[in-house]
């Protein structure tokens, strides 16, 4: 399966909310899209409401099917509860720290910086957009890509306090992953254990 690269109104509009930030159209058209949207639906089975939840995740954080399963048997084998872990490790991703702190406006043009080597972890080049960070590490803007408009545009006014896991070093253009973060300062709106559900099925 290849990224998806269709309009992203259309998957919030199926998901009810605004997944990939602000979207316009979700806020004129609040209901699926399609022939049918507006149109009552059938009650959606427990199988399908496990699915949707695990699309969401999916489309949320940029992941395709195979990395998804990947990172949640990773969790599954790590200590903890395994739905906030599986967070966690999606949270720790590097192209979702470059987006938390500000460098791109949308996870989507996070995997863009990070696959066009304008971002470094520690000093070096990492151009691999899933590469997990470890606390400690610290994520940066390339010194020749620090002019770039889309990356000052992204950073004027960013709010680089919202998340307790990371520190923003406004003098380095870069920023700190202090620690792994709690389910509680997750601010996406994902049930996870019904992905721990789903996939205990199968």
């Amino acid at each position: 399966m290849a990224r998806y690269t269709g309009p992203k109104s259309r998957i919030a509009r199926k998901f009810g909310e605004a997944i990939f930030g602000a979207d316009k159209v979700l806020s004129k058209k609040n209901y699926p899209p399609g022939q049918h949207g507006q149109n009552k639906r059938r009650k959606t089975s427990e199988y399908g409401t496990q699915l949707a939840e695990k699309q969401k995740a999916k489309y949320t954080y940029g992941v395709l099917e195979r990395q998804f399963r990947i990172l949640f048997e990773k969790a599954s084998r790590t200590k903890g509860i395994t739905g906030e872990v599986l967070l966690q490790l999606l949270e720790s991703r590097l192209d979702n720290v470059v987006y938390r702190l500000g460098i791109a406006p949308t996870r989507a043009a996070a995997r863009q910086l990070v696959s066009h080597r304008h971002i470094v972890v520690d000093g070096k080049v990492v151009n691999i957009p899933s590469y997990q960070l470890k606390p400690g590490q610290v994520v940066g803007v390339r010194e020749k890509s620090k002019s770039l408009e889309n990356i000052t545009d992204s950073l004027a006014g960013f709010n680089h306090s919202k998340y307790p896991w990371i520190e923003w070093d406004e003098a380095t253009k870069s920023g700190k992953y202090l620690h792994i973060p709690e389910r509680a300062d997750i601010p996406e709106n994902i049930k996870e254990q019904l992905i721990v559900e789903l996939y205990s099925k199968q």
